[in-house]
């Protein structure tokens, strides 16, 4: 090949590179991709949350007892038994505790640990123990005891003190003493179960604190003082008042305790339950308030004739709508957890008393024979005839 044919490939190769830069060069750049829009979401607190359901009502349904006492010959019969310390409690069923929120008795002795007491040694001295074993049992059924008679300081005011401490640590509520001049135990706040409607339809358990005012006047009549001690608590709550006087074994209340019954409905007690005599006496409505002067023996061991072996139970219904009912069952708890010590808690709160609708109705229990049970029909009708109760009721409706 001529060196002239050889340069015509070079040349041909040159012309074309260069026509390639110069397309190149005419071409503009590409521009880069736009970046997507940024959407900004508008943020929004999150919604509140539904307030909670709000209590509206709450109602009770109590069971007064009278004299209670597992001393003496009912705990030899029930050690003889076979069913123990059991066998005092063993037909109370027939009574229905499901349809009752709290059971309320006069406990007729004191409850020391460690004693052994002969049933005929108690019997001579008239001097009680209750053994501590069969609150197990009472627990099951018993709500709060009045300690307000003439055989709780039985074993001295330490036992006494002791039977306070035993009753606590059995989740038992306690109040009054055998000496009406201990004025800080004459009272005390019972955190009664209730049950509770919501706003929302929805219902609750609760508690709602009242006034227990216990009254020993066997010995001596309860003085101004310690019925002004019933007042200060009437003032702030709902207020039971279970004195322990009169006569025993009579089928009337005297003047006297006709007369101490009557002032303590004056000072505020919204309900007067009385105790001592071993009979049932006749109710009364004073100034539209029930007054039942004595209930009989609800579990005892006296056994000689039907006036010591029946009982009145008094069914007491409680209500109430009250507008601050939910810082009541606040209050309720506390008291609870203070063993009712929660009365400077409650005055602090600065509420309104609560207003209670009440009502009223009468069972009959009999222990002829054996434990503590519904009485029949025709007892029953007795007991209300005692009572005087078709009358009393018809005033309570007139109320």
């Amino acid at each position: 090949m001529s060196p002239t044919n050889r340069r015509l490939p070079l040349l041909l190769a040159a012309v074309l590179v260069a026509a390639g830069c110069s397309h190149e060069q005419d071409t503009p750049a590409r521009a880069p991709d736009p970046a997507p829009p940024v959407v900004t979401t508008p943020t929004t607190a999150p919604p509140d949350p539904p307030p909670a359901p709000a209590p509206e009502k709450a109602t009770a349904h109590l069971l007064l007892l009278g004299d209670t006492f597992w001393g003496r010959f009912v705990e030899e019969e029930a050690r003889a038994s076979g069913l123990g310390a059991a066998h005092p409690f063993s037909r109370l069923d027939e009574l229905h505790r499901d349809r009752y929120d709290a059971w309320i008795a006069n406990l007729e002795c004191p409850v020391v640990p460690g004693l052994d007491v002969p049933a005929a040694e108690q019997d001579r001295l008239l001097s009680f123990n209750c053994e501590p074993d069969f609150l197990d049992e009472a627990a099951a059924w018993f709500t709060a005891f009045s300690l307000a008679n003439n055989h709780t300081d039985n074993q001295g005011r330490d036992g006494l003190e002791r039977t306070r401490e035993v009753l606590a640590e059995h989740g038992i509520q306690h109040f009054g003493d055998a000496d009406p001049r201990q004025l800080d135990h004459v009272c005390n706040v019972v955190a009664v179960p209730v049950r509770v409607a919501l706003d929302d339809g929805s219902r609750t358990r609760g508690r709602l604190p009242l006034a227990l005012c216990g009254f020993d006047g066997v010995f001596r009549v309860p003085s101004e003082k310690a019925v002004a001690r019933l007042e200060a608590y009437a003032e702030l709550l709902p207020t039971i008042a279970m004195p322990h006087n009169g006569l025993e074994y009579t089928s009337t209340p005297d003047s006297i305790k006709v007369a101490f019954a009557r002032s303590l409905v004056d000072h505020g007690a919204d309900l007067v339950v009385g105790s001592h005599p071993h009979w049932i006496q006749p109710a009364e409505v004073y100034r539209g308030r029930l007054i039942a002067y004595s209930l009989g023996n609800f579990m005892f061991d006296q056994q000689y004739d039907a006036e010591v072996t029946r009982s009145a139970a008094l069914e007491v219904g409680l209500a109430t709508e009250d507008r601050n009912l939910a810082r009541w069952l606040q209050l309720g708890v506390l008291c609870e957890r203070r063993h009712g010590d929660c009365l400077d808690e409650i005055r602090q709160a600065d509420l309104p008393r609560p207003a209670l609708d009440y009502s009223y109705d009468v069972v009959g229990t009999t222990n002829a024979g054996g434990p503590t049970r519904a009485a029949t029909s025709a007892q029953t009708r007795a007991i209300k005839d005692r009572l005087d109760w078709a009358e009393v009721d018809a005033q309570l409706d007139g109320r």
